[in-house]
């Protein structure tokens, strides 16, 4: 037992404030015991302060600080807690020390990180002494990739319950969203770019479809599993379809999953299981216009901001800074759904759908992030005995779909 169950880290950030809102909204029904963390006192008692303005016992919330480059403090605040769950991005600058301190200590730990390169250096660092000391290393807890994770694993929950089948393939799709641009999100796409040009191990993760498996396998040339990089018509959705700049990580995370598992039972979501992820649009002249838009955004942006006067106009002028964030309005009247369609291996087919009702990098994170660490936490007994630097479906699967159900979030899969 630790004296702490969750500790927020990174609390006086944009971010990290909705989290310690709902974890304060969440915290006495679920008995949580948790603090806030991070490298000011200063600002996390103004954090404190607001919190208890809402609930006065929460003026006794504990504080925790450590800078995010300080071994020693990071170890002090990371022993006395069971979860940690960190907003403090970029995590590739900012990150590593804190999984290196939680795998060492056997705490269970989630972030918000969309960068593979980051992912694949703590499963590289991390993993096996993660695995000893049985802590749940679990990336990609916000809206990279828990949409898309969980998505892929009711699918397969569904089709082994209902026919005791694996799946052939899974097909994930943007729908209606909602949404604002994250400053965290812009910085962290900007030091993946930087490090890609730097780092030519880091490209190969970045272009590599199963750069997160545990073994990384020959490069897969499945042209089902290779980034959409163009505007396509898809049979199975019947849609047009475009890019989507998430599925970069969120596919590689649902590869992971099924790599993890097939680990465990030679098959994992299926023998030959494949995945992909794009943006989806209408299915007539309009619906082409819009993905062929949305394409030349995608390519346009990426050209501006690899160059560098261009980009320094956009990160003065345009794009929001590390910190900033939309306001409540916007959060709330937010919102995303993702179309889920699976094949099984015989055949059958089935179609399914993940929403939220908020902004999805802000309220909707603020709620898978903090119903994860309550579920890391609080479900232990209920979870499959399994450590290491996992995913959400592996660490938690059908448990956490079960909370976020109960948080307010859609999860629904069906025979078509």
């Amino acid at each position: 037992m630790r004296e702490i169950d969750v500790l927020l880290y990174g609390a006086t950030g944009f971010t990290g404030k909705l989290v310690a809102e709902y974890l304060a909204k969440r915290g006495a029904d679920e008995g949580l015991r948790w603090a806030l963390g991070g490298r000011s006192r200063t600002k996390l008692e103004e954090v404190r302060r607001h919190l208890a303005t809402t609930d006065e016992a929460l003026a006794d919330l504990p504080i925790l600080v450590a800078d995010s480059e300080d071994v020693a403090a990071l170890d002090a605040v990371v022993a006395k807690t069971s979860v940690v769950l960190t907003t403090v991005g970029p995590y590739a600058k900012f990150g590593i020390e804190l999984a290196r301190s939680c795998a060492r200590h056997g705490t269970s730990y989630c972030d918000l990180t969309g960068e593979p390169n980051f992912v694949r250096k703590v499963i590289d660092e991390c993993h096996a002494l993660a695995k000893e000391k049985q802590s749940r290393i679990v990336h990609c807890t916000g809206y990279d990739s828990i949409p898309s994770d969980l998505g892929a694993h009711i699918a397969f929950d569904y089709a082994k319950q209902r026919w005791n089948e694996d799946l052939a393939w899974v097909k994930i799709f943007t729908g209606r969203t909602k949404g604002a641009v994250s400053g965290g999100t812009v910085a962290s796409a900007f030091g993946i770019t930087e490090a890609a040009r730097a780092d030519r191990d880091v490209r190969k993760v970045l272009l590599d479809p199963h750069g997160l498996d545990p073994v990384r396998p020959p490069r897969s040339r499945e042209p089902f599993e290779q980034d959409q990089r163009g505007v396509r018509f898809d049979e199975d959705l019947q849609r047009w379809t475009a890019p989507f700049v998430m599925a970069s990580i969120n596919a590689r995370i649902v590869r992971r999953s099924h790599a993890l598992f097939k680990e465990e039972d030679g098959k994992g979501y299926g023998q030959d299981f494949k995945y992909n992820e794009a943006m989806s649009f209408g299915r007539g002249p309009r619906g082409f216009a819009q993905a062929a838009a949305v394409t030349a955004g995608i390519v346009g942006f990426f050209a501006a901001t690899g160059f560098g006067p261009t980009r320094k106009l956009l990160e003065k002028a345009v794009l929001p800074k590390p910190g900033e964030g939309p306001s409540r309005e916007t959060i709330e009247n937010g919102f995303f759904e993702m179309h889920v369609l699976a094949r099984t291996q015989s055949g059958k087919k089935l179609r399914g759908r993940v929403a939220g009702t908020s902004d999805p990098g802000y309220g909707a994170t603020a709620t898978m992030i903090g119903e994860t660490a309550i579920c890391l936490a609080k479900d232990g007994a209920r979870l499959a005995p399994r450590y290491g630097v996992l995913t959400p479906a592996t660490a938690m699967g059908m448990r956490l779909v079960e909370r976020l159900q109960s948080a307010g979030m859609t999860f629904d899969i069906h025979e078509v």
